[in-house]
């Protein structure tokens, strides 16, 4: 498996906390999004931050290992890239799908703009394998992969998730990113047991270690990223910690960023927790793992569905992520097995997080509208899924209300809505010039005739 590389206490790098990050004490390394960067023009806090000797990593969050379709060339291409720019030590993705349908299952295509858990079976593990030996393949440094959160689960699941992380790395042998958030989000919404994921985890794999806050609303644990690390993910790290001694912990905060002090804070907590761990360890030896439990011992055979995923495989994953996409963002009737109540909560977060992702990459959109953006959205989303990423969803979303509007719509909004689209809609934005703006307006009329 290789030497994991020694990272120290990290936190995710935001454009919002870029002046905090970088003033705070003891960051040893940070972790950027991998689709938020742009090689030739990297942010200059992260150039700064670079000079100084701290490690940047790249985390990719689009790839989707472990979806029906062999993971995209180009992407792929993207992620080894950045990498390559940031000399990073290794890159990080995610064990999720982000989308389905298309020429494998002869059905529309769909995005979710989310990680959504990969179901734990045979058929969905060897996928997976084969699609991580890929990406490594076109990587030029080692791919950690991530556990994820999940609000609904899947149907006759054949291993348990800490079964399904052991077999993916005895097979791989992929390095693993464990967030200790996610397993208690898992632990309430799914009842999974954060401690038992532990001891069947092959801890000499583990790359890093991700700390997040959330919150829970009616029994459902929201894994937000917007809220102070809450107690409980806390006690599994000190656990985690008990058992192996992380080579890396990074706090992830993507929203409702507190000030530096704050942000110090949530960071000097991981550290307490992580000391407590190390200091409660009996077995653990320096640098390596706790003995594993019986629980990781008794997986089914290891070598078992080793080779190549095979087409038939691929489609019937595909055909099954497709209908529980399609229920999730079209509308469809929900597939046999999945809770309805709580497919109807993923679904209205689906949503919500698109609206508030679109306002980010088009936010005029918002200033426009007013009060009435998010309530338009989530109209426009229940009959609109995402299909072509948030620039495009964007645009037709402001089609689409300029299409819809009521009667008694304010001229000036309508007008200004119309002027963004038509800005955007094109290769290049419209000229401003006095003779370009003439031509435009002669070119209407005589389309009207």
């Amino acid at each position: 498996m290789g030497r994991t590389a020694r990272l120290g206490t990290g936190i995710g790098w935001r454009p919002e906390i870029a002046d905090a990050v970088e003033r705070m004490p003891g960051i040893d390394w940070v972790e950027a999004v991998s689709e938020n960067l742009c090689p030739g023009h990297l942010p200059d806090s992260l150039l700064r931050l670079r000079e100084r000797g701290v490690t940047v990593v790249p985390h990719g969050v689009s790839l989707g290992l472990g979806g029906a379709e062999r993971p995209d060339a180009g992407r792929l291409a993207a992620l080894a890239e950045r990498a390559e720019v940031l000399g990073a030590p290794l890159v990080t993705e995610h064990i999720a799908f982000v989308r389905a349908g298309g020429a494998l299952t002869a059905s529309p295509a769909l995005e979710a703009g989310h990680l959504l858990p990969v179901p734990r079976t045979r058929d969905a593990l060897d996928v997976l394998c084969e699609n991580v030996r890929i990406a490594q393949d076109a990587l030029p440094v080692p791919l950690a992969v991530e556990n994820i959160a999940a609000l609904v689960a899947w149907p006759d699941e054949e291993l348990t998730e800490g079964q399904f992380l052991y077999e993916l790395a005895d097979r791989t042998g992929v390095r693993l990113l464990i967030d200790v958030a996610n397993l208690h989000t898992n632990h309430v919404n799914l009842g999974a047991d954060p401690a038992e994921a532990l001891a069947e985890l092959p801890l000499e794999a583990l790359a890093y270690v991700h700390v997040a806050g959330g919150f829970e609303r009616d029994g459902v644990w929201h894994d937000s990223h917007a809220h102070p690390v809450a107690q409980p993910v806390l006690d599994i790290l000190t656990d985690l910690a008990s058992r192996v001694a992380p080579p890396g912990v990074l706090l992830e905060r993507d929203e409702n960023f507190p000030d530096g002090d704050g942000l110090s804070g949530e960071v000097e907590a991981i550290r307490t927790a992580v000391a407590k761990g190390r200091a409660g360890s009996c077995a653990a030896v320096t640098g390596g793992a706790a003995p594993r439990t019986s629980g990781a011992e008794s997986r089914s055979g290891s070598g078992s569905g080793s080779g190549s995923a095979g087409d038939a495989v691929r489609q019937r994953l595909g055909l099954a992520q497709a209908a529980l996409l399609s229920a999730l963002v079209a509308g469809t009737p929900v597939p046999e097995g999945f809770d309805r109540v709580r497919l109807g909560v993923q679904a209205r977060a689906l949503a919500g997080k698109r609206a508030d992702v679109v306002g980010k990459v088009a936010p005029e959109l918002p200033v426009i509208l007013g009060a009435r953006y998010r309530p338009a959205f989530l109209a426009y989303a229940q009959e609109s899924p995402l299909t072509g990423g948030y620039r495009r969803d964007a645009l037709d979303f402001a089609a689409h209300v300029l299409r819809t509007a009521p009667g008694d719509e304010d001229p000036a909004v309508r007008r200004a809505l119309r002027e963004w689209w038509l800005d955007r809609s094109g290769p290049v934005p419209r000229s401003r010039r006095p003779g370009a703006r003439l031509a435009r307006a002669t070119r209407r009329v005589l389309l009207r005739r």
